[in-house]
Parts: C-alpha cells; structure tokens; sequence
C-alpha cells in the first residue's frame, strides 16, 4: 500500500508543481497550439485557444514513471515485466502522438501525421509489446498477457493458440494491435475540450488500480493464503500490484496535469498525451485480462469514437445528410450551443459513472464464483 500511494502522491505533486516550469519551456521552445480551421469558422470561441502551449502529454508522461520508480523504490517493490510493458505502451505511443504534435507545430498547419501513418507507429510499438507479454513467466508459470480473448478474466474456450502456433501468434498479434490502436484513438478522437481527455482519463486509470489492486488481494498464487471458496475466484495475473503501481501514478500524474488543463487551459496534452492515454488503457486491459470489460469501462472514450463512425457510416448511406451537427459528440454538444465546461463536466460524470459501473460487474462477476 506504501507503494501505491507513494507513487500517486509523487506523480501528483510532479505534475502540479512543474507544469509551470514545462510551461517556460514549451513557450520558448514555441510549442504552441494550432487549432484547424475548418473548426475555428464553426467554433469561433476555438480561435482564442490558439498559441496555448501544447504537447503537455510529456508532463504527466515523465510525472508517471517517476512516481512509479519512486513508489516501488520506497515500497521495496521493484518493477516488473508488466509494469515495464505499461511505460513501454505510454513512452511509445507518446511518441508517435510527439512525431504528430512537432510536424504541427514546425509547419503551423493542424495536419501531422496521417491517419495510416500514426496506426503504423502504433502498431510497430504494440508488436514488440504482444510478443513480450507472451513470454517472461514467473515460477507459477504467468506470463503478462495470455493468448485468450478476456472479460473478467480470461474465457478458456476463446483461444487463439487452438488455431495452431503459427496463425494463433498471427490472430493474437492482430487482436493485440487492434487493441491498442482503437483505444490510442479513441482517446485522441475524445482530446477536443479542456480538460475533458484528462479528466476522464482519472476515472478509467482509477478504476483499472482497483481493479489490479484486487486481483492482488485475490491472485491465485495466493495458495493456501486464499480460503478454499475463493480458490475458484482467483485470478492469474502475473504482476497485478505492480500494475496497480503504475496506474496510481499515472492517476497522480493526471490529477496534477489536469489542475492546469482544466477550463480554461493553460496547457493542451496533445496528440502526445492522449495517444499515451490510450496506451496505458489498453496496456492495464490486456495485463489485467479484462479486454471487452475495457469497453465498459472506458465507455466515455468509446462514445466520442462511435460518433465519429456513426457520423460517417450515416454520411454515406444517406449520401451526405449527418447524424451529428459535428463529430465527435463534444463537438456536437457545442454546436447545439451547450457550453464549453458544461459538456466536459457532464462527460466527466458519465466517464465516472461507467468506470464505476465496470468495477462493480467486475466484483459480481467475482462473487458468482465464491
């Protein structure tokens, strides 16, 4: 517990204090905003976020791993393989989300990367990722990601491994990807209002420390440890304190970015931060074994992508009438003339209320099996 609150609380105060001097930083630097202008001639008041420092995603970036070295450290928990893969899902598609927000900045145009181009650098960091999660069992014989699709844990009769080796490897490498591309942008897609990514990011990591935090109390190399009517609850997650490390620091980090990116921002997390966002979402639902609860959980992230393909799959059987003034949602929501801090609280609360609504199906399903 030392560790887990030690890594919240030095994310937290990374974040909340150092912004200001990453601020400094990304002004002299010229990182600022540039706001698309198709947007700005709809969204008007959008026009005056223009030059706000951006690519904040690094802050709580950094602020992550540092409070997760310093938890573990003061904890005498040291990282492990599924917490390493989690920053390596972070740090990765930071990065590819970085490459997007510099191509902006330096040729002040809003278009970075294409949208191939970014699924190919997420892909290339979600292969390395996949074929290390399959391997580095501990003496139990757990390795951090397992060739089965996963719910609450996982469901023994949908493996990819019963295909063969060879097209197992290929449809788990192509499940795996497809994970991880959909939640990066997702959250991208969802990243159009202060604060809104951010804040709803808390809920999701949040609920997913709960639910590794439990899954430790209940792993199944618990032995004798663990009554016998538990015995058929528990759960075969290789490090799930440690991942409940690093998703209390990034929670911490969060919280702290979000003091500045809150209505109305001071700083934008970018393409940097909400494609990191999205990596450590699905991270935490790939080595937690709860990949389709990941749906559920991250529901408000979800809504603001299914508008997007509700909106264009509508565009084209309609032949060019629209579902939605805008798309994503938010961006409906503002048309309608909603405003700004009322959309993101209100995104917040439905974020909040279906991270909690995970958790509990999370815990009946635990107690159906008691």
């Amino acid at each position: 517990m030392r560790s887990l609150l030690t890594a919240a609380a030095i994310s937290l105060a990374f974040t909340l204090f150092l912004t200001p001097v990453f601020l400094r930083l990304f002004r002299r630097w010229g990182w600022g905003q540039v706001i698309r202008t198709p947007e700005n001639l709809h969204n008007p008041s959008h026009g005056a976020k223009r030059g706000t420092p951006t690519m904040g995603g690094t802050i709580f970036i950094v602020g992550t791993i540092v409070g997760y070295l310093v938890g573990g450290y003061t904890g005498n928990n040291p990282p492990t393989i599924s917490g390493l893969l989690v920053l390596w899902l972070m740090l990765g598609f930071g990065t590819v989300g970085f490459i997007d927000d510099y191509m902006k900045v330096r040729q002040q145009r809003s278009l970075g990367l294409s949208g191939w181009r970014k699924i190919v650098g997420q892909v290339l960091v979600l292969v390395p990722f996949a074929i290390v999660a399959l391997n580095f069992p501990n003496p139990w014989g757990q390795t951090p990601a397992s060739p089965y699709i996963s719910v609450f844990r996982d469901v023994p009769v949908l493996s990819f491994m019963v295909l063969g080796p060879i097209l197992g490897w290929l449809l788990y490498l192509a499940w795996i990807s497809f994970i991880g591309t959909a939640f990066s942008n997702s959250v991208n897609v969802s990243d159009g209002l202060d604060g809104l990514a951010a804040g709803a990011g808390i809920f999701v990591a949040g609920a997913y420390s709960l639910i590794a935090f439990w899954q430790f109390n209940q792993a199944c190399w618990g032995g004798e440890a663990l009554s016998a009517s538990a015995q058929p609850a528990c759960y075969a997650v290789r490090d799930p304190f440690d991942l409940a490390i690093v998703s209390a620091a990034f929670v911490g980090a969060l919280v702290g970015f979000l003091w500045w990116n809150a209505p109305k921002a001071k700083v934008f997390m970018g393409d940097v931060g909400s494609m990191a966002i999205g990596g450590v979402l699905a991270a935490m639902a790939i080595l937690t074994r709860t990949e389709l609860l990941a749906v559920l959980v991250a529901g408000v992230y979800v809504i603001a992508s299914g508008s997007v393909i509700l909106q264009r799959a509508y565009f084209k059987v309609t032949r060019g009438k629209r579902l939605f003034l805008m798309s994503p949602l938010h961006h409906h929501l503002e048309m309608r003339g909603w405003p700004e801090i009322t959309i993101v609280v209100r995104m917040w609360i439905i974020a909040g209320l279906l991270a909690v609504s995970g958790v509990g199906f999370f815990y009946v399903e635990w107690l159906t099996r008691t």
